[in-house]
Order: C-alpha cells, then sequence, then structure tokens
C-alpha cells in the first residue's frame, strides 16, 4: 500500500534529494524530454523547504518515494508564470501553482494523482486561495520524438474540473535531452476555481 503523505520539517529536508532524483527521472519522459541536473534540483526545491506557503507531498512504497507533487503560492513562484495570469486579470494572491506532479510508470492509474490534487486543493483552501493552475508543457504532435502510444493526461485534468486557459501561455527553459543548451518552451495554463 503506498502511504501519500504532506512532508514538513525534518522529513522534508530528509527526502529532497530523493525529489530531485525522481523529477529528473520522469522529466526525462516524453512531453518533457528534461536533461536536468541534482545540482539544479537541489536549488529548485530549496523553494518548498523555505517557504510556509509551499506544499510537498510524498508517495511512499515502502519507505521508497515513489511520486511527489509540489505546489507553491503562485507570487512566489517564477515570475514568468505569473505574468500571464495578470495579463489576463487574474491576481496572483488567489492563485497555489501546482509546480508538478510526478509519479513513477509502475505506480500509475491507482488513484495517487488524485490524492495529490486533493491535498493540493485542500491547501489552497486553507490558504484562502480560490483558484488552483498548472501549466502542462506544449510539443507538436509530428515531435520525432513522440512515443505512437503517447496519451496525454487532459481526460483526467478535466475530470478534476481543470480546463486550459485559452491563449494563456508560460515561457521556460530547459535543456532538453540531446541537446548542448536550453531552449525555450511553451506551457499551456489549466485552472479551475474552487
Amino acid at each position: 500500500m503506498v502511504d501519500v503523505r504532506i512532508l514538513t520539517g525534518a522529513e522534508l529536508e530528509a527526502h529532497l534529494d530523493d525529489v530531485a532524483r525522481l523529477r529528473i527521472a520522469v522529466f526525462r519522459d516524453w512531453p518533457y524530454l528534461y536533461d536536468g541536473t541534482l545540482e539544479y534540483e537541489r536549488e529548485y526545491l530549496k523553494t518548498y523547504r523555505d517557504n510556509v506557503g509551499a506544499l510537498l507531498v510524498g508517495a511512499f512504497d515502502a519507505g521508497i518515494l515513489v511520486g511527489a507533487s509540489t505546489s507553491t503560492f503562485m507570487e512566489d513562484h517564477a515570475e514568468a508564470f505569473a505574468t500571464p495570469l495578470r495579463q489576463i486579470g487574474l491576481p496572483a494572491g488567489s492563485i497555489l501553482y501546482g509546480a508538478e506532479s510526478v509519479l513513477l510508470p509502475a505506480y500509475r492509474g491507482q488513484g495517487l494523482g488524485h490524492r495529490f490534487f486533493d491535498l493540493r486543493e485542500a491547501h489552497a483552501r486553507a490558504h484562502g486561495r480560490t483558484h488552483v493552475a498548472f501549466c502542462s508543457v506544449v510539443r507538436p504532435d509530428d515531435h520525432p520524438l513522440r512515443p505512437v502510444s503517447y496519451r496525454t493526461n487532459d481526460a483526467f485534468w478535466r475530470g478534476r474540473g481543470y480546463a486550459p486557459l485559452p491563449g494563456v501561455l508560460a515561457e521556460f527553459s530547459w535543456k532538453d535531452l540531446g541537446d548542448t543548451g536550453e531552449t525555450a518552451k511553451k506551457l499551456q495554463f489549466w485552472m479551475r476555481a474552487l
């Protein structure tokens, strides 16, 4: 049985490198193709260690981290993500940003994604947030590395009450597998009102 729990304090600190390795492993796959480093991940994850409004959830199987979900107040996340929402009149202070939910393939389809979203939405409500938003990477359908059997998470997200915000895109850069440097990627915003 997989144990899903909010990580705080010493437990959060003890599992930061595990979360970093998990992010690198899951985001190597389509559609992210992320060529990450432990050094970058450690710096990135400090946001969740050092911010009282941040949420880090871990999923453990026999004590091994197999999934994680992170969220933070929109105003505490990268400015590149808050700006597109401000441009359509949504104040950052009303939004919890769901930065990522990562789960090893063997654990998908067992309801853990729903548990991640339940905890994220409860956290948003507890902090007076009226909306939860997240982004999904936009890749062309004819990308040479797109697996033939790839299925998006759109049905899952829609089933949770989320919808894409038409024309609301963020831009963020990372190094793809096989590339020599970072390139900018478009990210589609999804949102739901609580």
